[in-house]
Formats: structure tokens, C-alpha cells, sequence
């Protein structure tokens, strides 16, 4: 063994994303389009299927492979019926990535809009039944302040929801 082995490989934070997509190929383009993404490596098994991709997206890593509906706990979010899991991006022009995105295929499952706790903000959900939030940081705010403006929020949504119960 190499003495001056990097326990953390070059390129990689100590989290990094791992996807289970169904039909990986065409999940490869999507990211490409949608997120500027660069396909670092993709090997593939016998069959052609995708065992492990690595991308980076901005200065991060993301990684996916192809579901394996035999090997426990490797099915898509589309076999699952859903995901529990939102993957975030900062970027420095939200809008731009997220028209970016939906023109690629997403589907807008919150616009954008200017958050009470100081990121404009949006959500949106791959064609392969993952979730992403995009967000450009605009204001510093103590967590007082985002805890009053937050309860500013939901006294509103409250109310909204009250009259619409009515």
C-alpha cells in the first residue's frame, strides 16, 4: 500500500451525493444540461448499465449509478415512488440555473423567490425523481432575524390557510 494515499480522494468534500437514477445515460445529459455538470468517469457493467458515474457540478461531486432493483437498497426514486432527500446548490445567479434546469426537463416545485431567511430560492424536481433546491445567498442575518421573519411567514400562511378552511 502507498504510503501517501489520501484518505479523502482529490476533488471530494467529506460528503458527496450519491444518486440511484433510472437509465443513467439519459441522466447523464440531463445533469450536463440542467446543472453545467462535467462527466468525470462513468464505468459500466457488462450489460452497458452505469455501476458508477462521478461528476462535478461547481467545485463539488456527484456521483449516481443505474438502479439494481436486485441488490438491496439500489432502486430510483422512481421505483420508490419518491425521494425523502433534497440536494442543494448555491449558486451566484439562482435564476439563471433554475430557468437553466427547467428548460432541461425539471419540473418547478417551488419557484423562486426571496426567502425570509435571506436566500433567493427555489425548488425543482429532476425527470428522475430527485429533488434539488437552488439557491444565491443574498443577506446575512442573525438567527433572530430569520426566526422573527420566519414567524412573520408562517402568521401569514396561517391566516391564508384559515380563510381558504372558511
Amino acid at each position: 500500500m502507498t504510503e501517501n494515499i489520501k484518505p479523502i480522494p482529490e476533488g471530494f468534500h467529506t460528503l458527496t451525493p450519491y444518486l440511484v437514477v433510472r437509465d443513467a445515460t439519459k441522466a447523464l445529459e440531463f445533469y450536463k444540461r440542467a446543472f453545467g455538470a462535467e462527466i468525470r468517469s462513468v464505468h459500466y457493467t457488462p450489460n452497458g448499465k452505469a455501476m458508477n458515474a462521478n461528476l462535478r457540478i461547481g467545485d463539488s461531486t456527484l456521483m449516481l449509478n443505474e438502479e439494481f432493483p436486485g441488490a438491496a437498497g439500489c432502486l430510483s426514486p422512481q421505483t420508490l415512488g419518491g425521494t425523502t432527500t433534497t440536494i442543494h446548490i448555491y449558486v451566484p445567479t439562482v435564476d439563471t440555473l433554475f430557468n437553466q434546469a427547467v428548460a432541461a426537463g425539471a419540473t418547478v416545485t417551488m419557484p423562486v423567490m426571496d426567502a425570509f431567511w435571506g436566500d433567493r430560492y427555489g425548488q425543482l424536481q429532476d425527470p428522475f425523481g430527485h429533488r434539488w433546491s437552488i439557491a444565491t445567498h443574498q443577506e446575512d442575518l442573525t438567527p433572530e432575524e430569520i426566526e422573527q421573519r420566519g414567524k412573520t411567514v408562517f402568521a401569514e400562511m396561517a391566516k391564508k390557510q384559515a380563510a381558504q378552511n372558511a
